[in-house]
């Protein structure tokens, strides 16, 4: 499974995320962190809702993931990865 989490530098909120993405053990995860502050079209697309999170599908494209709680917790946002990316 390829993520993409769009984030910033000093952004509690992505950092929790992150931290629990790399903490996933139960399905090969693939993460990608892309700083927002270094582009403009991505600065301007995400500045006021990071953490954002995309997920790649077989065809390469790029899906937009509802965005999980700061408070869910692993084994949530393991099944939270299963409904959206797994059984899609």
């Amino acid at each position: 499974m390829e993520l993409i989490l769009y984030s910033k530098p000093g952004c509690h909120l992505c950092e929790g995320l992150e931290e629990k993405l790399r903490q996933i053990q139960s399905f090969d995860l693939h993460l990608e962190i892309r700083d927002i502050t270094t582009q403009d079209d991505w600065f301007s697309a995400y500045e006021f809702s990071i953490p954002v999170l995309f997920y790649k599908n077989l065809a390469g494209e790029e899906i937009s993931l509802p965005r999980p709680s700061p408070r869910i917790s692993l084994g949530q946002l393991e099944q939270f990865l299963q409904r959206y990316v797994m059984d899609s």
